[in-house]
């Protein structure tokens, strides 16, 4: 028996090797063992600003030549290629070179495309068995880029987002305190009884992922709603700028502030409301899918409570114009909405607070945090000063309320916290009080520098001309460019930078309108940002390496004039 094993198993291996001979003999000795040129080397790209970046994807067992790669541009101008180092190599067609046998990169830097301008670029590979591809090319389009010949001298200005009064990791926050108000921690009780169905006899991980699923259906709408506000983010910026826009956005949050303090409530209609609430009763309770779906609905029935801080939020997302940061935010916001529910699903409502006038207080006093936004747009507009006068009136109504709601606690601890709130109540208080009796210290303590105004590239060119022999510093400003207001208060008030510019020209371009001449001026001078400081010679000709892109300190700044001899 074992020796017919041993027969039937030495047949087996002859006849399989006999097979192998056999496709060997018959299959065609040509190209049909690689693959074709685009799946040996996959080509792609992807631009960002005056960012391009060239990939390739390099099948295993294939290799690209370093010395043929080649970018050329049309109706663009690019920066200087910087290839990385390949792999030694030698082959009977090229002899010595170098080759990238992975995946690669290339960063190329536009530093000028016009409209409809195109890069070519050529490479070639072969396979390591022996086969080699004739040379590619490749034609890839560019979006515009203004050239931009002198490189940032300081640091670059900061996004609008980052003066926001709140960061994302907020929402979380403000999500928290949402879940305490009146309109929202009542409801938990009852979500949690919908979720179980009526049933409380699952194990606590069970528990924990019912919870934990309908709070993700519930944070899913609210992060397609931060994707769409975010996409918008670049459109939305553009028109913050306009005064408009700005008392409008301010109108429409003191509205939702005055929701807030009960005044009225905002709501979906309640027809709809009711159509909604009835397709979400219709899931299965108890089933992660159901459940998911129920939460999923439970966002867009929003309650007058959440509306104004998710419009807050909104507002914070638009002007971030990141996908990711508007998405994660509002994600964040429903989590934190959501964790109250998590605790009364596992261990039922005996851990939440008793109801009572401190929800109305948190209500009330997100009320105030939602003022804070007209305060910081308006600001935008009415400068400093003003914008310091409503921080002060603000801050006084806030103390104030504090103070009033501490008086309704009968206990004795609360006294300190009442002799805190009034006397901050008092401190914030003091610009109004400046104001009120003519005391403007901080008006006067800003010392303008004397700019003559210009409005257009002509008012530009007649002003060189008149320089008289003397350098000319261009200030480019707008009142929604923060560190423009920087400079102006803490760079351009110091003495000594003061004494260094006294025998200089001093324009300035208000930029604030975003008009149609404010537009040709900033194209003209080849500006994409604000804050831009500009220096021409005795010629009218910029200084090379002069310019001044973002925000610098008066010691900074008197450096830097010392380098242009000033």
């Amino acid at each position: 028996m074992a020796a017919r094993i041993s027969r039937l198993i030495t047949l087996f291996f002859a006849l399989f090797i006999c097979l192998q001979a056999q496709a060997s003999l018959f299959s065609p000795n040509n190209s049909s063992r690689f693959v074709p040129v685009d799946q040996a080397f996959t080509f792609d790209f992807n631009q960002q600003g005056s960012q391009l970046q060239l990939s390739w994807k390099v099948k295993s067992g294939y290799y690209l030549y370093r010395q043929q790669i080649h970018v050329t541009p049309q109706n663009a101008q690019i920066a200087p290629l910087n290839l990385p180092a390949g792999q030694p190599h030698e082959d009977e067609f090229y002899g010595k070179s170098e080759i990238y046998p992975q995946d690669l990169t290339i960063p190329v830097t536009l530093q000028q495309a016009a409209k409809g301008a195109t890069i070519s670029v050529t490479y070639q590979g072969c396979a390591a068995a022996g086969f080699c591809y004739p040379p590619e090319t490749r034609t890839v389009p560019l979006s515009a880029v203004a050239a931009n010949s002198t490189p940032p001298v300081a640091h670059a200005q900061p996004a609008p987002t980052d003066s926001l009064p709140f960061s994302p990791l907020w929402a979380l926050l403000i999500g928290i305190g949402v879940a305490f108000t009146p309109c929202v921690l009542p409801m938990y009780p009852l979500i949690s009884g919908i979720i179980l169905g009526g049933q409380r006899n699952y194990s606590l991980g069970r528990l924990f992922a019912l919870a934990m699923v309908y709070v993700q259906g519930m944070a899913l709408t609210y992060t397609l709603l931060g994707v769409i506000v975010a996409a918008a983010g670049l459109r939305f910026q553009a028109a913050l700028q306009h005064p408009y826009v700005l008392i409008g956005l301010s109108a429409l949050f003191i509205i939702l502030a005055l929701s807030m303090f009960g005044l009225f409530s905002l709501q979906l209609p309640s027809t709809l409301q009711t159509r909604l609430t009835l397709w979400s009763n219709r899931q299965q309770s108890g089933s992660l899918i159901g459940v998911f779906l129920m939460g999923a609905l439970a966002g867009l029935i929003c309650s007058p409570c959440t509306t104004a801080p998710l419009s807050a939020i909104l507002l914070y997302i638009a002007q971030s114009g990141n996908l990711w940061a508007g998405a994660g935010t509002l994600w964040l916001y429903a989590l934190g909405m959501g964790l109250p529910l998590v605790v009364v699903t596992m261990f039922g409502n005996k851990l939440l607070p008793k109801s009572g006038p401190w929800m109305q207080m948190v209500k009330e006093g997100f009320g105030f945090v939602i003022l804070a936004l007209p305060v910081f747009l308006l600001e935008r507009i009415l400068g400093d000063i003003w914008g310091l006068r409503l921080w002060s009136l603000l801050g006084v109504a806030f103390f104030a309320w504090a103070f009033s709601a501490s008086l309704r606690a009968h206990s004795g601890k609360w006294r300190v916290a009442q002799i805190i709130m009034l006397a901050a109540a008092l401190i914030s208080a003091r610009p109004l009080q400046d104001w009120a009796f003519g005391n403007n210290v901080a008006q006067q303590s800003v010392a303008h520098l004397p700019f003559s105004s210009i409005a257009s590239a002509s008012q530009l060119d007649n002003a060189l001309q008149q320089a008289q022999g003397r350098i000319t510093m261009v200030d480019l400003y707008a009142d929604w460019c923060v560190a423009c207001k920087e400079f102006e208060k803490y760079t351009f008030s110091d003495p000594l930078v003061r004494d260094q510019l006294s025998k200089v020209q001093l324009l300035q371009a208000n930029v604030t309108a975003n008009s149609a001449s404010d537009n040709a001026l900033l194209k003209r001078l080849n500006v994409l940002g604000l804050p831009t400081i500009l220096f021409f010679d005795a010629t009218g000709t910029e200084i090379p390496d002069s310019r001044v892109t973002g925000f610098l300190n008066a010691a900074d700044f008197r450096a830097h004039l010392q380098k242009l001899g000033q």
